[in-house]
């Protein structure tokens, strides 16, 4: 009898174990939480396995939630103790929610989730541990959940495959979602920028926790197929964090179901951003960038044209005068909003935007050139656009002759601007290209407002112009000044080509230009004139150059520049950095007056060529001459549309500092002292 009961408990514990022992473990529950309940599932295996597949599912009340594997400000990702300490375990998280609670942003789940997990290396029969679920609501608890799998069972499994197989559907993918990502720093902020063909939805970033540092609740800010999303920085103790320029940063990028972990590296990001200026203080901006234009030594021979045609007005009266610069002042302004609807077409066609880009295309140069060449030649009086007696009737009735050429005189003079980069400007424009549409119009047109200024100034108070002496003979000599300035512009105008055409066709070009305004001299003003005004050109010349080589120079060494410049990349600069080399960029263009003015008045001078072909400096140079997507790209990438730009990195200065777009002397030198870190 006593036998027959021993084996019947042993039949029983027979088919007990297996039940405790299953590769399911069924819904487990705590006492201590009735909000919450788990469940673990197994693939069997027969051992001969490299690794096996997990699936823990939590089931939580509604209003109750628990954590992804960076929690955010608060809270702590589940974590499971194994029993066997030698066991590797890799997570598989899906996409997560994000929790908004007194200020407070955490990353996790709530209803129901299931995570996969995948075993590696040989199993023992039996896995088993301990899961540390944390689960919040209005208060957080953590709770243990003992589990016990026998992996050697059988049970029905059949399914297992297929929920595996769905659960990893869950996971957010490798590359898909995303045409270009890229992810900049600088102190205090990382900005993360996505570019998508289609477009975006509802972007939503979640971001894995760094060491040292914590993250705050991204801004989102969608603009047609970019994404650029800012995160705010602060070390563990919610102070200013440290310089995490080149550590990598692990995030999720959703957008309406769909998910892409982002594995990136944090680049410099430029110091200035739109985020910390304020939108009037822009407008300002925008509105003395285009006043300082007519300072440029583009916008001068156009001045001088407008000049001329106050002073071939015979019946200068407030009301013509006033007509007159109110024309030049809608052909800058409309000239202005022209160039926000181009901008406005390229950003919607995926094209590169830049201030002055226009100066790329070999098409607009030769286009330039020509209207140059023809204002040039009109100034100097070899030709005059006679127009039919009835026409010319019939404006000196209306007394408004020449409103249009008033206002291409405007349009022209904006045109003519666009390479020069005036104080203010390069920050102006750079917030309009990556601001929404009505901003980038409207700080496009404080653009043309600011440079039409002192053409409004006129025609406020007329009697700023009528002052100016009456026509004389002087006229004429003025005249042919002003055509010698609009020469010298289209030469320069015509010395771009060479980034497009060869030099031998450039100066067969010019020859045939120059001997035929000789001709046409010759014809209108005879030989002994022609004679005199060349000679007098050339003597001009030769001294205006000669002067600039002193004054550059102050009277010491002839201008050359002995700086090894290296190719600029993003790999060149990191590297340099990584040898704590001084870093010195320089992004120019031969259509860039401004740029041309830092070189000569700032760059060639004998204690900046020292200084940038010291040892311990690396000289880097981009030529953005012609159109070139890795200059654009590292201009946008520190949030400039425009150059020159300069910037200098160094132990000192291991995030880069942007300086003016007007070099001095000293803001150079000091620049590299602080790039060093001398104290």
């Amino acid at each position: 009898m006593r036998y027959a009961f021993r084996a019947a408990i042993a039949s029983l514990l027979l088919l007990w174990l297996p039940a405790i022992y299953a590769a399911d473990s069924g819904w487990i529950e705590s006492p201590q939480n009735n909000h919450a309940k788990v469940r673990f599932q197994a693939e069997p295996t027969d051992g001969a396995g490299d690794e096996t597949h997990l699936l823990l599912s939590v089931s939580l009340e509604k209003g109750w939630k628990t954590y992804w594997r960076s929690p955010g400000e608060g809270g702590v990702a589940p974590v499971i103790a194994w029993q066997d300490p030698s066991t590797q375990a890799d997570w598989f998280w899906p996409t997560p929610a994000r929790f908004d609670v007194a200020g407070i942003t955490t990353q996790g789940y709530h209803d129901n989730v299931t995570l996969p997990i995948v075993i590696k290396g040989k199993v023992p029969e039996k896995l088993a541990g301990t899961l540390t679920l944390p689960t919040c609501s209005n208060v957080c608890i953590l709770t243990d959940y003992d589990f016990n799998l026998d992996l050697h069972a059988s049970g029905d499994q059949g399914d297992f495959a297929s929920r595996f197989a769905s659960a990893m559907g869950q996971i957010p993918i490798a590359q898909g979602l995303t045409d270009k990502v890229s992810a900049g720093y600088r102190q205090g902020t990382l900005v993360i920028s996505a570019e998508r063909a289609q477009g975006w939805q509802q972007p939503e970033l979640f971001i894995d926790s760094l060491e040292g540092s914590s993250f705050g609740k991204p801004s989102v800010k969608v603009d047609g197929p970019l994404a650029q999303i800012t995160v705010p920085v602060t070390d563990e103790w919610g102070d200013k964090a440290g310089d995490l320029t080149g550590k990598p940063v692990s995030a999720v990028l959703a957008d309406r179901g769909i998910a892409q972990q982002l594995d990136l590296k944090m680049e410099p990001l430029a110091p200035a951003t739109q985020s910390s200026i304020a939108l009037w203080q822009v407008a300002l901006m925008a509105l003395a960038g285009g006043f300082i234009l007519n300072l440029m030594p583009c916008v001068l021979p156009v001045l001088g044209m407008k000049l001329g045609s106050i002073l071939q007005v015979e019946q200068r009266d407030r009301k013509s005068v006033r007509v007159q610069f109110l024309a030049s002042s809608a052909g800058i302004i409309s000239s202005f909003l022209a160039l926000a609807l181009l901008m406005t077409v390229l950003r919607y066609s995926n094209q590169t935007l830049g201030w002055g880009i226009q100066f790329q295309n070999p098409w607009f140069i030769g286009f330039m050139v020509i209207v140059t060449a023809l204002f040039t030649a009109n100034l100097l009086g070899l030709f005059e656009i006679n127009l039919p007696s009835a026409m010319t009737t019939r404006l000196a009735t209306q007394k408004r002759g020449g409103l249009k050429g008033n206002f291409a005189e405007g349009a022209f003079a904006t045109l003519l601007a666009t390479p020069c980069s005036a104080p203010f400007l390069g920050t102006a424009v750079a917030f309009a290209l990556a601001a929404p549409l009505p901003v980038l119009w409207g700080l496009f047109l404080m653009l043309g407002i600011g440079m039409s200024l002192p053409w409004l100034m006129i025609a406020t108070w007329p009697g700023l112009a009528l002052r100016l002496p009456r026509p004389g003979r002087w006229m004429l000599r003025l005249r042919v000044a002003l055509g010698l300035l609009m020469l010298a512009a289209s030469l320069w105008l015509l010395s771009l080509m060479l980034n497009h055409i060869s030099l031998q066709s450039v100066l067969i070009v010019a020859a045939v230009f120059l001997l035929a305004l000789v001709v046409g001299s010759l014809r209108r003003y005879g030989k002994r004139n022609t004679a005199i005004a060349v000679c007098v050109s050339l003597l001009v010349a030769g001294l205006v150059m000669l002067a600039a080589a002193l004054s550059y120079t102050n009277g010491a060494k002839p201008l050359q520049d002995a700086v090894k410049w290296q190719p600029l990349t993003e790999q060149a600069i990191a590297q340099a950095v990584a040898d704590n080399k001084v870093v010195f960029v320089d992004v120019t263009a031969d259509w860039c007056v401004t740029c041309k003015a830092n070189k000569f008045n700032v760059l060639l001078r004998e204690d900046v060529q020292k200084a940038l072909t010291a040892d311990n400096v690396v000289a880097l140079r981009g030529d953005w001459s012609r159109p070139s997507k890795p200059i654009n790209d590292f201009l946008q990438k520190r949030g400039s549309v425009a150059v020159p730009f300069n910037q200098i990195y160094g132990p000192g200065l291991p995030s880069g500092e942007i300086l003016s777009p007007l070099l001095t002397r000293d803001a150079v030198l000091q620049g590299l002292q602080d790039a060093r870190g001398d104290k």
